[in-house]
């Protein structure tokens, strides 16, 4: 199972944050401190690790035990993957490669402004890709389509008027 997706720039500062594992002790999401509290830990073994090292960490002491990282800079971002033991490091690191492809279509050569001020489409495709910690999707071309369909709903929800535009013209009662 996938347990995080993150997304973090060269100065530390999250882009893209999906946390997927639940506590064990009363099955609520993790809180906000917890979740910035290992954001920090992931991006201080991150800047700390020599470029000619593996991509493929570890990460007992962050999120548990069973717990590995995998991880792959694009231009001036991290992207990380957390799974535990029932993932394959190398699928992982091809469905980055995936969800980074997928990027690059929808907002033709993605860059970091691009997933700040376009957080809701960033989360709609990561959606399409991985729900719940499980893969649904890893086809580029699929997830780009369901992305366009979603967008294509939206705007066409967004011409529709529910309520006249002038409560006047209404009969009276």
């Amino acid at each position: 199972m996938i347990k995080a997706v993150l997304v973090i720039n060269g100065m530390g500062k999250p882009r893209l944050s999906k946390f997927y594992e639940f506590q064990e002790d009363d099955h609520a999401m993790q809180p906000p401190e917890k979740q910035q509290e290992l954001i920090r830990s992931v991006y201080g073994v991150l800047c700390s690790r020599p470029e000619n090292v593996s991509n493929f960490i570890q990460s007992n002491p962050l999120f548990g035990l069973d717990s590995r990282l995998v991880y792959r800079t694009f231009a001036s971002l991290y992207f990380v993957f957390i799974f535990d033991s029932s993932e394959n490091e190398l699928a992982m690191l091809d469905l980055m490669q995936a969800f980074v492809e997928t990027l690059d279509k929808c907002f033709s050569n993605v860059c970091e402004l691009d997933l700040v001020f376009n957080f809701s489409k960033v989360h709609a495709i990561l959606d399409e890709i991985i729900l719940g910690g499980q893969v649904l999707e890893t086809s580029s071309a699929e997830i780009v389509k369901a992305v366009d369909e979603i967008s294509r709903l939206e705007k066409a929800s967004n011409a529709m008027t529910l309520v006249p535009k002038s409560i006047a013209t209404w009969p009276s009662r």
